[in-house]
């Protein structure tokens, strides 16, 4: 039967008025079964230990979401990249994961040169940097949509803290060692406005290259100085390798650091001389024993999933994950980049969680979702609380 010309173009009319829903994009990263997202660890560098950790915790979180139907009938496809804590191999991982595995968003990423290595790659495709594990400025300023921090910076947190006890002690002489990158250099500024907001001059500055293993040069300058008071912009190894120098040859001053040694290789890798050692913290360490209830219950099912203890990056990597379940939950079924922003705001003030997080809220102006921290210190090889959240 021949198809009249009123047919034919009513046809290609409705045609025509249905190509902008078949040819319109759909948000990277976000399918009708499946919403991919990605995370960045250092499995195999210098802080192996803490992206292992990370990635557990992201894993516990996600499984149990997926195993609860997933957040609007899609499920979390988690894909894992390794920078070998090293800002190259950062790109070559953001690269991937937004270009090739396209996802949604990356979350934890560990490291703040690498971050900053990274950002501009997921930024130009639209991609979010969700809780970065990193504490440098960059994570949350200059604001951004695509950008929510939520460790209170290196910078701030260093600065209060260290006048604190600087004052608390009665110290007369301060010297720092910090690592030569991005993140040793946002500790140093810290330490040094800190000091300057209560009139003291930092002294003797000495730094480090990523890697290395011998501080006994630097201890030696810095104890030479006549420096009562040690600030650290240093890791885990670093931490300990400096310590146990100084005890070594009967050197004694304070010493604190900042979020990234605040772990407990610090103690069980250290020994009965990393006992005094202060660190800049926001969370409770989750120990097996840990007093509040929750915690325990939760640091004791992450022991069974992996087999290990869980760690601050463990418990950090968690509970990242379940911010954002939350915020994509909120978003509702048409999940995008902007949607997600209104739902991470329009939650308002989020209350303190059972990791010891403070609460947090975010705006368009305000990525960061705290600037509260506490202080904590190793007491008979054991992370003590002994300054709560200001």
């Amino acid at each position: 039967m021949p198809v009249s010309r009123l047919h034919l173009n009513l046809t290609l009319a409705a045609l025509c008025g249905a190509a902008p829903a078949v040819l319109a994009q759909p948000t990277q990263g976000v399918n009708k079964d499946e919403i991919v997202i990605g995370t960045i660890q250092d499995l195999s560098g210098p802080v192996a230990a803490y992206g292992k950790a990370a990635r557990n915790g992201i894993q516990l979180r996600v499984d149990e979401i997926n195993e609860q139907g997933g957040i609007h009938g899609r499920k979390l496809k988690l894909i894992v990249e390794d920078n070998a804590y090293d800002p190259k191999r950062a790109v070559l991982a953001a690269q991937k994961l937004v270009n090739q595995d396209k996802v949604f968003l990356i979350a934890s990423h560990i490291g703040t040169p690498m971050n900053n290595a990274a950002m501009p790659i997921q930024f130009e495709k639209g991609v979010i940097n969700f809780f970065p594990l990193s504490a440098g400025r960059e994570m949350y300023d200059p604001p951004n949509k695509l950008k929510f921090a939520f460790v209170a910076s290196y910078y701030d947190t260093i600065r209060m803290n260290v006048a604190r006890l600087f004052k608390e002690k009665g110290a007369k002489n301060a010297c720092v060692l910090y690592q030569d990158d991005d993140y040793g250099l946002e500790v140093l500024r810290g330490a040094e406005q800190g000091l300057k907001d209560i009139g003291v001059t930092m002294g003797e500055k000495t730094s480090y290259k990523r890697g290395a293993t011998d501080f006994s040069s630097q201890v030696a300058r810095m104890k030479g100085s006549g420096c009562d008071f040690l600030v650290l912009g240093t890791i885990i190894r670093e931490t300990i390798g400096t310590i146990a120098e100084a005890r070594k040859t009967g050197w004694n001053p304070t010493i604190i650091g900042s979020q990234a040694a605040y772990t407990d290789l610090i103690h069980k890798l250290g020994g009965k001389g990393m006992d005094g050692f202060y660190a800049v913290s926001t969370g409770y360490f989750p120990y097996l024993d840990v007093e509040q209830k929750d915690l325990r219950f939760w640091a004791n099912k992450y022991k069974t999933k992996f087999g290990e203890d869980p760690s601050t990056y463990s418990s950090g990597g968690y509970w990242t994950v379940d911010m954002l379940i939350k915020a994509m939950q909120k978003a509702g079924p048409n999940l995008t980049a902007d949607s997600f922003n209104k739902a991470m705001i329009g939650m308002g003030e989020m209350p303190a969680d059972m990791f010891g997080n403070p609460p947090m809220k975010f705006t368009e102006t305000q990525r960061l979702g705290s600037t509260q921290s506490r202080l904590s210190q190793i007491q008979d090889g054991r992370w003590k609380v002994v300054s709560d959240l200001r």
